[in-house]
């Protein structure tokens, strides 16, 4: 290259001129540290700036630990936040999805991760980011004890990001679940959800643009409030806290509570078979709890029959609980003491063949 004398450009092309800001970076890091150190637990400081952050499971109390991990993202919700500039809860979702995964193995959530790709780092969005995962880290006794930023320019447009989210948990080795045999005569309980919570956006989305509205209009399902974007983008609910303390006053390894369902993506039909072993099935009530009025919205504008939303959202349970039936009442009451309003949704049945579920009665109530 020359200039207009004709001599060489010598100037330097810095790492700024192929599109990352390494000072923008250590600015995040600065931005986020005290996000991070406000989830300190037993067994971790939570301080960033490390290689690798660290755990110590002895001083956090276990005896005789298994470990389990488990990595999600939030899918294309985030196509939700990028748009309309609200990142506040996405942070949330991305470690429900994880931790919620975690529990029902009847783990306590310990540490987590998180990455961010993005195209052009903006410090004010991507600690909006980190602040709820923070928040959501802090509500299920879970440190944040690191993670990744990447910048990218090329791979994603400015405004874009993606994020990951990895975490690990710990559980006594005789209180690991499922802990006993799902048999016919057991009890189902589900835990509402917050809504559509993180899985199913691409159809959302999809749903959206054929109803011509707008992310500012208000809201269709609800009479006053939020617009559409503010009520798609309702975090998901975190299961980590009760569930934890229902298992301890129940006694995990008495087989009161045998097994738990985390409704992520599939639904309650291709979830709940997960944890039930052959010549099983789930027998579900429907219409034995409110389906909240954005799934009516949602199956009215894409005309979706029941067995359709069944497998695609969680249409109002975001987690099913499996208890023996002979200590049924004693979970709902653990349940109801550690904060939670449980539903009785159906029982265990045998069933010939691979596991399934199974309905009776009619998703949406007449109006």
């Amino acid at each position: 290259m020359n200039d207009d004398d004709g001599a060489a450009d010598t100037r330097p092309i810095t790492y700024r001129d192929a599109g990352v800001d390494i000072d923008a970076g250590n600015a995040l890091v600065s931005a986020i540290a005290p996000l991070a150190r406000a989830t300190k637990r037993p067994g971790a400081d939570a301080d960033l700036g490390g290689f690798g952050g660290v755990f110590d499971l002895k001083a956090a109390g276990f005896r005789d630990p298994l470990l389990v991990a488990a990595t999600d993202g939030v899918g294309t919700k985030l196509k939700i936040a990028i748009e309309t500039k609200r990142h506040q809860h996405i942070g949330t979702d991305l470690v429900a999805m994880c931790v919620n995964d975690l529990v029902v193995q009847g783990a306590e959530p310990l540490f987590f991760l998180d990455y961010m790709a993005i195209g052009k780092l903006d410090v004010d969005v991507a600690r909006d980011v980190v602040a709820g995962v923070a928040t959501a880290c802090h509500e299920s006794g879970c440190a944040l004890i690191g993670g990744e930023t990447a910048e990218m320019p090329g791979m994603y447009r400015n405004e874009d990001y993606d994020l990951a989210g990895f975490a690990v948990g710990a559980v006594e080795r005789d209180c690991l679940l499922p802990q006993a045999v799902v048999a016919p005569g057991d009890k189902l309980i589900g835990l509402a959800s917050s809504g559509v919570h993180s899985n199913g956006y691409s159809l959302v989305r999809k749903l959206v643009e054929k109803s011509g509205l707008k992310w500012t209009d208000a809201a269709p399902w609800l009479e006053e409030g939020e617009d559409l974007a503010q009520a798609l983008l309702a975090p998901t609910r975190l299961y980590v806290k009760p569930l934890l303390s229902a298992l301890r006053m129940t006694g995990p390894s008495r087989g009161a509570i045998k097994a738990l369902a985390h409704i992520t993506g599939g639904g309650l039909s291709e979830n709940i078979p997960r944890v039930l072993p052959d010549h099983i099935a789930a027998s579900i009530r429907l219409g034995s709890w409110k389906c909240p009025p954005v799934f009516d919205w949602l199956a009215d504008v894409g005309n979706l029959p029941d067995h359709e939303m069944l497998r695609t959202f969680n249409c109002g349970i975001g987690m099913v609980i499996v208890t023996a039936e002979d200590r049924h009442g004693e979970v709902l009451a653990a349940l109801s003491k550690a904060g939670e309003t449980p539903l009785q949704i159906g029982e265990i049945v045998a069933h010939s063949g691979e596991p399934v579920v199974q309905y009776t009665g009619s998703l949406r109530r007449p109006k």
